[in-house]
């Protein structure tokens, strides 16, 4: 089934380096699916630590201005390109884009489709999405957290932390996650012990808690502090670092905080102590193998939502928007007031 009929697309634009407010909605005709694409109708995408970071033009590898913010979406299809199994209309799919999401309709290759079970409701699929993949893909593919282990989560009533946390506890792996005083009603919920992070002697209280040392720190934050989990772990722990918030309102160059981590990561592992420092990167490999990483993400997306189908997994989500509300849900994301991920879906 090829789309011959002209679709018409709402999209949120990202007109260059200006508050959330100078978000701009654009209406215009999408393109026909070419050879190996499809038609996704958008029913949930959301709002992560990257649109926060393009916004400024401080993202790793962000596209030249303007363009369509939205790091993955949950949608179903509605037509499919020449060549194209026309199998796939009317299925729904999580895919992950890095942009073009926060639109009514987006273009996307076939071959990055993942399947979404009909009992998981379209926004928990999308909270679990690249938070999900991410989670699990730390946790048992980088660090290997045994059973009976403990670890720290940095930022654990967040997307990433909060479904990081579950897993974890679901895996038998004590946690101690570190929120705002706020939150910590939410962290305690999820399973984990909470320390304030904006307490001065954090790490004292986290060594406290773990005298003997943890078996892995997941920390999104990066900076100067990052030396700090470093120093958490015992013999055979492993940091597993994959963001640089700290400066996140940081003028300048926008890869020199990340490569200054890189350089830091690569000296620890130069040290003969038994320990190990990662730099978590969602798409390592994919240049190198599209099809393995794909199916990779795939593997471990259908894990995640399994769990979250059992009732095992709950997704957290903050708050959810209209597409032509995206200004309002990427102000209220990065206010820092609310756990879990905030969502934007279809207008009423």
């Amino acid at each position: 089934m090829n789309s011959t009929v002209t679709t018409s697309v709402t999209e949120i634009v990202l007109p260059g380096a200006v508050e959330p407010a100078g978000l701009e909605l654009r209406t215009r005709a999408l393109d026909d699916p070419a050879k190996g694409q499809v038609v996704l109708r958008m029913d949930a995408t959301g709002v992560s630590f990257a649109e926060q970071q393009m916004r400024r033009g401080t993202y790793y590898d962000q596209p030249p201005f303007p363009f369509v913010p939205g790091y993955d979406v949950v949608g179903t299809v509605t037509a499919v390109g020449p060549e194209t199994d026309a199998a796939l209309v009317g299925r729904r799919f999580a895919a992950v884009t890095k942009t073009g999401a926060w639109a009514s309709h987006l273009l996307v290759d076939a071959v990055d489709l993942m399947p979404v079970p009909d009992e998981v409701d379209a926004a928990a699929a999308e909270t679990v999405t690249v938070n999900g993949i991410t989670a699990w893909q730390m946790l048992h593919r980088v660090a290997e957290v045994r059973p009976g282990g403990t670890i720290v989560v940095l930022g654990a009533n967040g997307g990433v932390g909060s479904t990081l946390v579950q897993l974890a506890r679901h895996a038998g792996i004590t946690v101690i996650g570190t929120a705002s005083a706020r939150h910590h009603t939410t962290v305690r919920e999820l399973g984990a012990t909470p320390v304030d992070y904006r307490d001065p002697d954090m790490y004292s209280r986290i060594r406290e808690l773990a005298p003997d040392g943890v078996d892995a720190v997941f920390d999104h934050v990066g900076g100067p502090g990052v030396e700090q989990s470093w120093q958490l772990l015992r013999k055979g722990g492993t940091l597993v670092s994959y963001g640089t918030a700290a400066s996140k309102n940081d003028e300048g160059n926008s890869q020199l905080p990340v490569l200054k981590l890189f350089g830091r990561l690569a000296a620890w592992n130069s040290l003969p102590n038994g320990k190990s420092a990662h730099f978590y990167n969602f798409w390592s490999g994919k240049r190198r193998c599209r099809a393995s990483w794909q199916r990779r993400m795939t593997e471990d997306l259908t894990q995640v939502l399994r769990l979250v189908a059992d009732g095992t997994l709950t997704p957290q989500i903050a708050a959810t928007y209209p597409l032509p509300d995206a200004a309002s849900a990427l102000s209220l994301a990065e206010s820092r007031t609310v756990a879990g991920k905030i969502v934007i879906v279809p207008e009423a």
